[in-house]
């Protein structure tokens, strides 16, 4: 167990009468980069709360090195989706980066140290935006706003990091540009990667898993027809102009890739 970064065992999730997840079982090594996928209202992002500990478990269980969420959260840093923020709140870049520094039982009057904001300062070089640092946050572009709440995610040093569509809302330049950041900390850090971005399938991680309620596949980044279809309920054409990167594996005409 000491070189699985999470292990996750008959897992089921519920909201309300609603089933989320259903009987997953997953393990993540250490240092690995596993990018999840699936169809939305597949139970993506209700894997990573529950590897955080904040969604409604029904049955079975979910460590973190060998801990539980509730004993580990020192080791994990999350990276939410850009739609669940609120870009409307005035407080500047730093500040929000700052609060990644924040610990548990805050008293009256707290106070950040000067190495708290000396780490501040050192996570925005990291992610290329120092220059942006007393800028509010609606002012921010998509791929400046990303980069960060990665920054804020990071300022716990965590051994693990989980990201929850990352590149949903940025363009072309800062997708790569976040995708490299992401190579960089893989060196690292393990990483759980959230994920609509197919050429990020193919070219970036180094697992995959399928999720949709059920584990459909927990492999190499390569996928046949027959899990594509299994995991969307139905046939799935999948056209990646330009982009010399396959995703599907080499089959018969009546599945060609354009």
């Amino acid at each position: 167990m000491i070189n699985t970064a999470v292990h996750i065992d008959n897992l089921s999730v519920y909201y309300g009468q609603t089933p989320a997840l259903a009987g997953v079982c997953l393990d993540v090594a250490d240092g690995d980069y596993l990018g999840i996928i699936g169809p939305n209202g597949g139970g993506k992002s209700t894997l990573l709360k529950a590897i955080l500990g904040l969604a409604p478990v029904v049955e079975g269980t979910v460590q973190i090195y060998g801990k539980s969420p509730g004993k580990s959260r020192a080791l994990v840093g999350y990276v939410p989706q850009f739609a669940a923020m609120d870009r409307r709140f005035p407080i500047t870049l730093f500040e929000v980066v700052l609060t990644g520094c924040l610990k548990q039982g805050l008293t009256p009057f707290f106070r950040f140290t000067a190495k708290d904001k000396e780490i501040a300062h050192e996570l925005l070089e990291r992610v290329g935006i120092a220059s942006l640092a007393n800028r509010q946050i609606a002012e921010l572009s998509g791929g400046e706003f990303q980069k960060m709440l990665i920054a804020r995610a990071l300022a716990i040093n965590p051994r693990l990091l989980l990201l929850d569509e990352p590149t949903a809302s940025v363009d072309a330049v800062s997708r790569d540009q976040i995708y490299g950041l992401l190579a960089e900390l893989n060196q690292n850090m393990t990483i759980i990667l959230v994920t609509h971005d197919l050429l990020a399938i193919s070219s970036k991680v180094h697992r995959l898993a399928c999720l949709n309620s059920r584990l459909v596949y927990h492999g190499e980044p390569e996928l046949s027809g027959e899990i594509v279809n299994s995991l969307y309920g139905c046939p799935v054409d999948l056209i990646a102009h330009g982009v010399p990167h396959r995703v599907l594996k080499e089959h018969g005409e009546e599945n060609q890739i354009d």
